[in-house]
């Protein structure tokens, strides 16, 4: 590979990067910025969590937004529609994982459907 090549796929990786971190919110940046070791700790018990677990990645993404919905933790739901989107999911089933606790959670899961949505359009 050459020089030119191996950069284009950095700037790729990097311009991922850059739109991964668009879609996360300001709290988590600050997060992520101001308390490093913490942010390492979480992100490993995340890691770890996401290992142990027997859903496959685009169920996982799908329940998470599900649960987003549920808690209205909406500046979580850009970020995670849009890794539901790169897991495979399509548009009607980010609808469906948002919508599915209307029994359980009310109609409270409303609130977060049209940032899954722009997130998703725009991933």
């Amino acid at each position: 590979m050459s020089d030119k090549d191996a950069g284009a796929q950095d700037m790729s990786a990097q311009d991922m990067h850059d739109q991964d971190m668009a879609r996360v919110s300001d709290a988590f940046q600050t997060f992520l910025r101001e308390a490093p070791g913490h942010a390492q700790a979480w992100m490993g018990g995340v890691q770890a969590l996401g290992a142990a677990s027997a859903l496959d990645e685009k169920t996982s993404a799908l329940a998470y937004l599900a649960v987003l919905a549920a808690l209205r933790l909406e500046s979580g739901v850009p970020f995670h529609a849009a890794h539901a989107k790169a897991a495979g999911a399509t548009r009607d089933e980010v609808i469906s994982a948002v919508l599915i606790g209307l029994p359980a959670a009310g109609n409270q899961v409303t609130q977060v459907l049209p940032a899954a949505l722009a997130a998703y359009d725009a991933a």
